[in-house]
């Protein structure tokens, strides 16, 4: 009965997240939420995690050389407790620009993730061709919206596979 409930609301929450009236509002709100959250579980947790997993990238910004905090939605691979790398979709809530992160990434692809309480430096990879095609099925098969904010956009939603250094 409970993962009945647990599958509705799931399916509610990824057709509100696939709305353009979430893309417009949800850029403004999420990330603020997932940092105070951040912040108060020392690290531990984002309160976006109750849908999806989560981490917090800090990269070196492309125009600045500063340090940017940025929490982002990712898909895990290898091991449930121990990932060896992690998917990041540039999906920018749907909307038409590539967000800034995936820009500093580009430029500077050395950067560091928190995850679960745990810093952990990465090195950053744009997917391209087959490996992107394979990434992009995993990834909408684990959050379908990601087809509607792609079928929405002209842009084709950069990739990145991070892993550990």
């Amino acid at each position: 009965m409970k993962a009945a409930a647990a599958e509705r609301v799931e399916r509610m929450v990824q057709r509100v997240s696939s709305t353009r009236t979430f893309a417009r509002i949800a850029p403004h709100c999420v990330p603020a939420l997932d940092r105070a959250v951040h912040r108060l579980t020392g690290g531990r947790t984002l309160l976006s995690n109750r849908l999806l997993p989560g981490l917090v990238l800090t990269s070196t910004g492309a125009r600045t050389g500063l340090p940017r905090r940025t929490p982002l939605a990712c898909m895990p691979e290898g091991p449930r407790g121990a990932p060896v790398a992690w998917v990041l979709v540039g999906s920018n809530f749907g909307r038409p620009g590539h967000p800034a992160w995936s820009a500093n990434l580009l430029a500077h692809p050395e950067a560091e993730i928190s995850w679960k309480g745990s810093d952990v430096p990465v090195r950053a990879r744009l997917l391209r061709g087959a490996e992107r095609e394979a990434a992009w099925a995993g990834v909408v098969a684990f959050w379908p919206p990601y087809a509607r904010y792609q079928a929405r956009v002209e842009r084709e939603i950069r990739l990145f596979r991070l892993e550990r250094r």
